[in-house]
């Protein structure tokens, strides 16, 4: 996502007075490659939910047997659609805004990829909100799991909102600082499974409070490295930001 204007429109180089050395050549292709990396992290992070919502879809299309734990959403599969479809497409496309090659030489894919972006993690926050407060949810949720899909669900709208208002602003260091956040909240579906599989191997499924404490902590650590991503950038900003002045 922008995180700033640099960023944004790329920064002038010198060319070398002397033809650069062989092993030179090889650097731009390692650094595009490295860059990818980020974008395939997140896409594997996000697999396991993706997958598992598309199980859910296919389960309420074939006309599964309807069970305690799947009954609401039988009784009103819309808002359940609507949440996998919307964060599927969040998931995707999010992490291809991190590419740069993308967000810096293709601008144009980056604005429109945006444009989608922001309405479909709305969707994905309110459904899931919406899921929250009217689904009649396993007992083993409990309040506290309640309490925090309220937190974390409602940052994630505040976080998209003013992303949108900080782009139409033209204040990119903000805009990708809010964008950052609100899909480092969406993606905590995949990193809760990363919370919970070792404790289900070691000691087995989680109680209400341990599920909870699981649950939070995947929203705490995405929100963490979120923070040090937006912390790293504005300190490179300021570092060309102080180089361009003294030069």
């Amino acid at each position: 996502m922008t995180a700033n204007v640099a960023e944004e429109y790329g920064s002038l180089q010198l060319l070398d007075a002397e033809p650069p050395a062989p092993t030179a050549k090889r650097a731009p292709v390692r650094s595009r490659r490295s860059a990818w990396l980020v974008p395939a992290g997140l896409l594997l992070l996000s697999a396991v939910p993706i997958i598992a919502g598309a199980v859910r879809i296919a389960e309420l299309g074939g006309g599964a047997t309807v069970t305690p734990e799947n009954a609401r959403f039988f009784t009103s599969p819309l808002p359940v659609v609507l949440h996998i479809v919307s964060v599927t497409l969040y998931a995707l496309l999010g992490a291809f805004q991190f590419a740069p090659s993308l967000r810096r030489g293709k601008r144009g894919w980056h604005r429109a990829a945006g444009r989608l972006l922001i309405p479909c993690g709305l969707v994905a926050a309110l459904s899931g909100l919406w899921m929250n407060q009217f689904y009649a949810l396993p007992a083993i949720d409990g309040a506290i799991l309640y309490g925090l899909r309220l937190l974390f669900g409602w940052g994630m709208v505040l976080s998209l909102s003013l992303g949108a208002a900080a782009i139409r602003r033209r204040d990119f260091a903000r805009h990708g600082a809010w964008m950052t956040r609100g899909y480092a909240i969406g993606l905590g579906a995949g990193t809760q499974v990363l919370t919970h599989l070792p404790w289900i191997v070691i000691f087995g499924v989680p109680g209400e409070f341990t599920r909870a404490l699981l649950m939070g902590a995947g929203w705490v650590i995405n929100l963490a490295v979120a923070e040090w991503v937006i912390r790293k950038r504005l300190l490179a900003t300021t570092r060309k930001t102080a180089v361009s002045r003294a030069g």
